[in-house]
Order: C-alpha cells, then structure tokens, then sequence
C-alpha cells in the first residue's frame, strides 16, 4: 500500500514537472488603421479619401458642427475611382470627390482635412484605429 503511494506521488510530481515547466502560449495582436476597402464594406455609401497613407471620411455629424479654419495646402485630389479596392485606391485617391480638388489642413485639428471643390468645402476626418 505505501508502495503504491510511491508510485503515484511520484507519478504527480513528473506531470506537475512536465507541464508546470511548459512554455506559457502568447498571442501577438496587431492593429492597424482601416483601409478602403474596409471602411466601405463597413458603409458603402461612406465618401472617403486616401493622404498620406491615412483614409478620411466626410459627412460626420459632430464633424460637420466644427468652426475650423483652412491651414496650409497641402495637395489635390489626383484619382476618382467608383470601384473601391486597395490596389485603386493611393494618396490622392477618392471615391466622390473630382480630381484638382483641393486639400488643406484645419488649424484647430490635425486629424482633419479641409477639402474645396465646386464652390464647396468639407471637412474629412481620419479614420484611425484606436
């Protein structure tokens, strides 16, 4: 009868060793910033634009209600695409606005783009994760 106690303490403390010493599994997660393709399977109506590797979407309520002030040019709108794909869609690129519409900065915001055309302005916000 002790024998087998023997047996089995020693038994435990070789599964406790063995799986007490394993490596703890991790998991990596990683984020980043929605795409075109993303935002408009997301919305399909949603009028974005891509600057400098960032998409900004126009025609946000809260957005709209700002007071910002038109900051330095910073380029113009150089591709209008109707079919949404992240091979169509480049700094430059949007998907409503025409082509040599202007882009500037908001003072107030850096997170913001001011975009005049035909007479209009709009204010385009990124979409960033996070």
């Amino acid at each position: 009868m002790l024998k087998m106690y023997k047996v089995i303490l020693t038994i435990m403390i070789c599964s406790f060793c063995l799986f007490g010493c394993g490596k703890p599994e991790t998991k990596t997660v990683t984020t980043k910033n929605p795409d075109a393709e993303e935002i408009i399977r997301l919305d399909r109506h949603a009028d974005i634009l891509q600057w400098k590797d960032i998409i900004y979407q126009t025609n946000i309520d809260w957005v709209n209600e700002l007071k910002l002030t038109k900051g330095k040019s910073v380029g113009e709108i150089t591709a209008l695409v109707s079919t949404v794909s992240n091979k169509s869609f480049k700094n430059g690129t949007a998907n409503n606005l025409p082509v040599g519409a202007k882009i500037y900065t908001a003072k107030e915001r850096e997170d913001i783009l001011i975009v005049e055309f035909n007479g209009r302005v709009a204010y385009y916000l990124a979409v960033v994760e996070g």
